[in-house]
């Protein structure tokens, strides 16, 4: 599926990421672990004619987002951590991407497409709409959204709706 840079979808995306402050840096990329994409310090490079799907940008925006400010400057560098993202922030930001893509108003499938995800796409997109959120205690631990318990006693909405798209 080859996305044209001028799609509503990939529009969507673009501007979504430059409200909540993760930069978009358009770049030609050599060989990369999704296609035509590569995470910088705070920004996400994207190399347009590699790119074969717009909802892995959702995902490696939710990398970003999920992790600490101080580690999202290094993020592409030789100072952050091997270990990076942990368990945790790999679960935080496939979940991020669902609430970004609800929020878009763009299907789960967007950004859970069949070529992604080692063939747990489906999983993931049956889970989330079933509401079982994998990742959302990590999520509302961070302080970017409210599971429906807290956040019935907090009388504010609950996941997928976040609090902030940031971690501080």
């Amino acid at each position: 599926m080859l996305i044209k840079e001028n799609s509503l979808e990939l529009k969507k995306v673009l501007s979504f990421l430059n409200q909540i402050g993760i930069n978009v840096i358009e770049k030609e990329l050599d060989e990369t672990f999704l296609p035509g994409l590569s995470l910088g310090p705070n920004c996400i490079y994207i190399d347009y004619k590699k790119l074969l799907y717009p909802g892995d940008i959702l995902h490696e925006a939710g990398h970003l987002a999920v992790t600490t400010s101080a580690e999202r400057n290094i993020v592409g560098t030789s100072e952050m951590s091997a270990s990076w993202p942990s368990d945790g922030e790999e679960m935080g930001a496939i979940l991020w991407s669902f609430a970004a893509a609800k929020y878009l108003q763009l299907e789960p499938e967007f950004v859970f497409h069949p070529d992604g995800y080692k063939n747990g796409s489906d999983w993931l997109v049956s889970n989330f709409k079933n509401e079982v959120y994998i990742g959302l205690p990590f999520l509302e631990w961070v302080g970017l959204c409210l599971g429906k318990e807290r956040a019935l006693k907090e009388n504010k909405a609950a996941f997928p709706s976040m609090l902030k798209w940031i971690r501080e």
